[in-house]
């Protein structure tokens, strides 16, 4: 039995791990050629070791236009024409508004929000028709956490994006949709800078809060952007789609 995207060439930025590694992989599984990319060449090459079968790593940072043209020129030359695009890589600080200065400011506007756009922009020309493009957001774009106001504001610009663009790709038979996940348990946590026990009390809390009684895994957003990504999906566009245990609904 062929897989959901048998043939189809898929693209996960920030594929070197959580979730946009568990998405690959189900990806590749699913028959697609996959090209993964991460800021670090070790954990890209790591990572491409997992997901085995059709997959090549490449590095780039999603921070860095320059950069991300050079990778869809890359793509072209050596994969070519792109049927599933998972903009999935980002970056998140937290604090209280008071803590936040320009840089740390800069990088996640830069990585969460201008990146993609213009990773759009350059993926266009090799988009087929009937292309899926995917944002990976955050319940973040729809509730006041707090401590999460540069993070979430470019969730929510990535929100509002999926709407804009799915009008204007409609024409070329490519639909735009977001996927926002709840609370993940993924290395997030760890990048943050955050001591161990204070990981921990984070994960507890977020379990506690939960509807679910429990965070969501990355293979659960997988499933839910493979979804978004195949036939299953092919009326619709222009959706957040929420994987959030129930979090921002009951």
């Amino acid at each position: 039995m062929a897989g959901k995207l048998q043939g189809k060439i898929a693209i996960v930025t920030g594929g070197n791990s959580g979730i946009g590694l568990a998405t690959a992989k189900l990806f590749q599984a699913e028959g697609a050629t996959v090209v993964i990319t991460g800021r670090r060449k070790e954990a890209v090459d790591v990572a491409v070791k997992k997901i085995g079968g059709n997959c090549t790593g490449m590095v780039s940072d999603a921070g860095d236009l320059q950069a991300i043209q050079a990778f869809y020129q890359e793509v072209k030359e050596k994969v070519g024409n792109i049927d599933v695009l998972f903009l999935n890589a980002g970056v998140a600080t937290f604090g209280p508004c008071a803590s936040i200065d320009e840089a740390t400011f800069d990088e996640m506007v830069n990585v969460n929000f201008k990146g993609l756009f213009f990773s759009v922009q350059a993926a266009l020309p090799i988009l087929n028709a009937g292309a899926s493009v995917i944002f990976n957001t955050s319940i973040a774009d729809q509730k006041g956490f707090p401590n999460t106001n540069v993070y979430a504001a470019t969730k929510a610009a990535v929100r509002s994006l999926a709407r804009t663009l799915s009008t204007e790709l409609l024409e070329q038979k490519i639909r735009v949709n977001a996927v926002a996940p709840g609370p993940i348990d993924t290395p997030i946590f760890e990048k943050i800078g955050a001591p161990k026990e204070a990981v921990s009390d984070i994960k507890n809390s977020f379990a506690s809060e939960n509807p679910m009684k429990r965070m969501g895994t990355s293979e659960e957003i997988a499933k839910a952007t493979l979804f978004l990504a195949s036939d299953d999906s092919s009326y619709i566009t222009g959706i957040d789609l929420t994987v959030d245990g129930g979090m921002t609904q009951l």
